[in-house]
């Protein structure tokens, strides 16, 4: 048997992180049997490297060796790929296919991408497992087939059972034996490897010299989360060989060529949507319209009673709703000054005029304006009562930090 090493050098494995190590020594070990093998791992760990290394340990290495994309296939089409069809069984069906299983008979199989498979094909799946049985699409004929399959998928597979898109019966035959290889995260000390070895590739791939990194460009290296694993690893390592003239690659020059959103250590971030965020801005946004409507109903009431009796009789009778309104300061709104053309007479009836409601068509951009500068006043106030700490303005509103800090950003209260 072939130790660990000469096989990943062989296969181009690289890394010696632990998981990986043991990922690869399971293929190694169940490599001479015919056990179905399911490989696990997010998009772009490398599992199509597993399936290649059990066909080429196996008994069946001089036999056919199949990969098949399963989420790349159309659904109405895929029963034919995989089992072949009869000619005229549909439409365009103009000649006999063999498929994949009668094709690769007696060699190995793999499905990639196994979790997006149609129900009705993994039942036809689940008999080729069973007693290495298939029907072309079309035929009514039992043929027979001796294949060893292996399987792959970045579904988390447990969730896609429990939602009906995938049968249990079936993953349990997939899985005599699971591999599962780590996130590029997860081996932070092979990730320098790789990239140098990509950097080396595209050094000769392009003919000029590899570019190498800074001790600060390693570190961010490290750091970064990297959710889409080698390939976007590779991806980076490509970019940065052809665009760049300076060999020597900076902390500042790598992080240009990534995504703002996963510069940091690996974190346990939720996938649900903060609700509360939403629900306590919508409890500040209510509370500011009602107050708005009901100030805007006593101007109204306030106006109406204007027209009718004159300004100075509805400054004696209702000197609360006139302070509500105007405030306090009299200097300005000087209600007799303004409205009470005849005090000493009695009042005269008023035609109200299309121009003395202009207020009126402008009524819901002044409501959309007093709402945002009732809520830059709240939080202006919020902040000077905490001395400028925004977490403690933040537990004043009852709002997120990272709702304070858009809304900050928003007015323009820096």
């Amino acid at each position: 048997m072939e130790s660990i090493q000469s096989i990943k050098q062989r296969f181009e494995i690289i890394g010696n992180d632990p998981k990986l190590n043991r990922a690869v020594e399971k293929a190694i070990q169940v490599a001479p049997t015919d056990i179905s093998v399911l490989v696990t791992g997010e998009s772009g760990v490398g599992k199509e490297s597993i399936p290649k290394i059990i066909h080429a340990l196996s008994h069946r290495k001089h036999g056919k060796y199949i990969a098949v994309n399963c989420g790349a296939i159309p659904e109405g089409t895929i029963d034919s790929e995989l089992f072949g069809h009869e000619k005229g069984s549909f439409t365009g069906a103009t000649s006999t296919r063999e498929g994949y299983f009668e094709v690769a008979d007696g060699g190995t199989i793999f499905l990639d991408e196994v979790g997006e498979l149609p129900l009705t094909t993994q039942v036809r799946l689940l008999r080729v497992l069973e007693n290495g049985e298939f029907i072309k699409v079309g035929s009514s004929q039992v043929q027979k087939t001796n294949v060893r399959i292996v399987a792959a998928t970045n579904l988390p597979m447990a969730d896609a059972i429990a939602k009906g898109k995938f049968r249990e019966d079936l993953y349990y035959r997939l899985s005599t034996v699971e591999i599962q290889l780590p996130p590029l995260r997860d081996r932070q000390d092979d990730i320098h490897l790789l990239f140098r070895k990509f950097a080396a590739d595209f050094g000769h791939k392009y003919k000029m010299p590899p570019i190498r990194l800074e001790e600060s460009a390693i570190a961010q290296l490290q750091r970064y989360r990297w959710s889409g694993n080698i390939r976007q690893l590779r991806n980076v390592a490509e970019q940065i060989s052809v665009l760049e003239t300076n060999r020597e690659i900076s902390g500042n020059t790598l992080m240009s060529y990534l995504p703002s959103d996963g510069n940091s250590l690996p974190q346990v971030i939720s996938d649900k949507k903060n609700d509360s965020d939403f629900s306590t801005e919508r409890e500040i946004l209510y509370k500011v319209l009602f107050d708005m409507k009901s100030d805007l109903n006593d101007l109204k009431k306030l106006t109406m009673e204007l027209m009718k009796n004159g300004g100075a009789e509805v400054q004696q009778s209702n000197p609360g709703l006139i302070r509500k309104i105007y405030g306090d300061d009299q200097q300005e709104y000087d209600m007799p000054q303004r409205v009470s053309v005849f005090p000493t007479q009695k009042p005269q009836p008023v035609v109200p005029r299309h121009e003395d409601y202009d207020f009126a068509e402008t009524v819901e951009e002044e409501e959309t304006l007093r709402l945002e500068q009732k809520e830059m006043e709240m939080i202006k106030k919020a902040l000077d009562r905490n001395k400028g700490k925004r977490k403690a303005a933040a537990n004043e509103l009852g709002i997120s930090e990272r709702t304070l800090y858009r809304k900050i950003k928003q007015f323009d209260l820096q």
